[in-house]
């Protein structure tokens, strides 16, 4: 699918600021800057930007639009003041129906794929907190800013589950490799301060506006650099990990599948679901 993604990265060649987005989506929007030719891809569906299907959907295509576009960069962030993604939703898992659920693990691997293995560099700017899910979509991405007093980690172990060996992969590509193999398995979920100091994220910004700048600077390295050798290097950093999940797509979608619907964990999303009906209540 990826293994032939390696392809030059062109500015965008429709003059002036506009907006990309789908006409019939707005679970993402997309902002091109006129000046620099980057995409700014928001993340928009309150009040957590938990991942369904129609979000991953949306952001699937939002990223074949880039590539298509032959975007110069990326700049990945979310309208909520608070949230950047609460990760996976829930929702998608209990009492599912089977196809859909299929269709939802599938387009996620879609999205790993376009946005891990992405010829066009990334920035997310994480302007909330971004547990599980949230953070392997800013971990996808090649820099990351973050705003203060905000988590991020992968807490599955935490929930009593196991974060996929891609989603690992993705830990492993960020932090060191004991670093990663501590915060899975405790499922830690590190403060701002915290993820900086373990590498987890490269920057703090006070300000979404300072992190869209930060990000931007950060894109602005590449100016000189060849798109085609930056993206060639970047894919050849990054193959390994792609091709595994390649090679064993339709496994890892049975195993998903195999595991949520166990009656062990349906009666732990259920009691999941009720404690948040109860915090929401208070």
């Amino acid at each position: 699918m990826l293994r032939s993604v390696v392809r030059s990265v062109a500015r965008l060649s429709v003059p002036g600021s506009r907006s990309c987005s789908n006409a019939s989506d707005k679970l993402v929007i997309t902002e091109v800057n006129d000046k620099t030719g980057y995409a700014t891809v928001t993340l928009n569906r309150p009040p957590v930007n938990s991942l369904n299907l129609e979000l991953l959907t949306a952001l699937s295509n939002t990223l074949d639009d880039l590539l298509n576009n032959k975007s110069r960069g990326m700049i990945l962030t979310s309208s909520s003041k608070t949230v950047f993604s609460a990760g996976l939703d829930i929702m998608e898992m209990y009492k599912p129906k089977q196809e859909r659920m299929k269709q939802f693990w599938t387009t996620l691997q879609d999205v790993w794929f376009k946005l891990y293995g992405s010829p066009f560099p990334t920035v997310a700017v994480i302007n909330g907190h971004s547990p599980a899910g949230g953070c392997l979509l800013a971990m996808c991405c090649e820099y990351r800013v973050m705003l203060p007093n905000f988590s991020i980690g992968l807490n599955e172990t935490q929930l009593g589950i196991v974060a996929p060996t891609w989603f690992q992969a993705t830990m492993r590509n960020t932090l060191s490799r004991r670093d990663a193999e501590l915060a899975l398995t405790l499922g830690t979920l590190f403060n701002t301060e915290e993820a900086l100091k373990v590498g987890l994220i490269d920057e703090i910004a006070a300000s979404k506006e300072e992190g869209i700048a930060k990000a931007t600077s950060f894109l602005d390295r590449f100016k000189k650099i060849s798109p085609q050798a930056r993206s060639m290097t970047k894919q050849a950093l990054r193959s390994k990990d792609i091709m595994e999940l390649e090679d064993n797509r339709s496994q890892d979608v049975d195993l998903f599948v195999y595991a949520v619907t166990q009656p062990k964990v349906q009666k732990g999303l259920e009691m999941y679901l009720e404690a948040l009906k109860q915090k929401a209540a208070k």
